[in-house]
């Protein structure tokens, strides 16, 4: 516990002081931000502000977890290395799209294609890790279970052989990518993808500290317990990335002066895909991270409805929050109250992940 809170803490520091010191450095360099020639006239008035903010959360997180291991004098674990590897290499491909950008003088860097590439070279290594490097005891970090609130026993694919072991890996490369692009996506307005990750980021770490408690390795352990590998150590990861937003936060809300970037909204989405994947709860992960993936779908349908009717729209403009700004919601207002529904969803889904266990109990 003591290396959770110092973790956070460090974490929270390391991000409060440095963004202000990295936007400088960015405003100087050049490192501004494009807006779309398409997008809400309002959102001109951002162009120049710094950009790939998002390499400062990811420093801080980093040195947050190291640092907390350090001043605890305890060895980091598999698990909290692995998400911070999928972290810090969604991250990559969102530091390369965003280069792109600057260096171009335009609003779009990597194409789609070579984007998902990316990602899909960053999920599948980490998958094969996952399933493949063992962890205290020889277990692989995960076993190759597709999981709701926990393993699933009927998704078993453990019986399926190398097959298995493929098709675990695709569905942890669905995850990755879905969760990455979902709060890119999200990742529109001032502190709207950064309030959002940070309520999800607490859901997961609540999950994972629970897991800890009701662990199936404890000396006496109770019906419905958790069988996760070092449940603890990914709840320290989660706590310090939430330390590391928050300071953050202080600095990207409205008026933000610096964006996250690419590099940090699709490490974000990988961290959250981590979380989901490291504490045996895939499926759960549509709750907890149940803002983005509406605003994502607002996307899909949206695209899907001009395609099949023509030409007409079911929204002012997606993602969804455009569609509220070209309404005239002042874009605080949007802000809030899109955190507020992103916090019901991660209450629904912390609900449904008691509920289970208590009907284990």
């Amino acid at each position: 516990m003591l290396v959770l809170l110092a973790s956070a803490g460090i974490g929270l520091l390391v991000s409060l002081i440095g963004t202000p010191l990295f936007a400088r450095l960015f405003s100087r360099i050049g490192w501004g931000q494009f807006i779309r020639d398409d997008g809400p006239q309002s959102h001109h008035v951002k162009r120049g502000t710094p950009t790939m903010g998002g390499l400062v959360f990811i420093v801080a997180t980093v040195l947050g977890y190291f640092g907390g291991k350090l001043l605890g004098q305890d060895q980091p674990t598999m698990p909290a290395l692995l998400i911070l590897l999928l972290m810090v290499g969604m991250g990559a491909v969102g530091f390369v799209d965003d280069f792109l950008k600057i260096s171009n003088q335009r609003s779009l860097g990597l194409g789609g294609w070579a984007k998902v590439a990316g990602q899909v070279v960053v999920s599948v290594l980490f998958g094969v890790l996952a399933i493949t490097v063992p962890a205290a005891g020889g277990r692989p970090v995960v076993d190759t279970v597709i999981s709701g609130v926990r393993d699933i026993p009927w998704l078993d694919l453990t019986a399926w052989g190398a097959m298995g072991g493929i098709v675990f890996v695709l569905w942890i490369l669905l995850m990755n990518v879905s969760a990455s692009n979902a709060v890119n996506v999200t990742d529109g307005l001032d502190g709207l993808a950064t309030g959002s990750v940070i309520l999800s980021a607490t859901g997961f770490a609540f999950i994972a500290f629970w897991q800890f408690n009701q662990s199936c390795f404890s000396a006496d352990p109770a019906a419905g317990c958790y069988d996760v590998v070092q449940p603890l150590d990914v709840a320290t990861v989660a706590a310090t990335l939430v330390g590391a937003l928050i300071g953050f936060l202080w600095w990207n809300t409205t008026p933000a002066q610096i964006f996250m970037g690419d590099v940090g909204s699709l490490s974000l989405g990988g961290a959250l895909a981590g979380f989901a994947i490291m504490t045996d709860t895939h499926l759960l992960l549509l709750l907890i991270a149940g803002l983005p993936i509406i605003v994502t779908g607002s996307v899909i349908v949206q695209r899907t409805y001009f395609k099949l009717t023509g030409g007409k729209r079911i929204f002012l403009m997606t993602p969804l929050h455009h569609h509220f700004e070209l309404k005239g919601w002042a874009e605080v207002t949007i802000v809030v109250r899109f955190w507020i529904l992103g916090g019901l969803f991660v209450a629904a889904g912390i609900g449904l992940f008691y509920f289970e266990w208590a009907l284990q109990g």
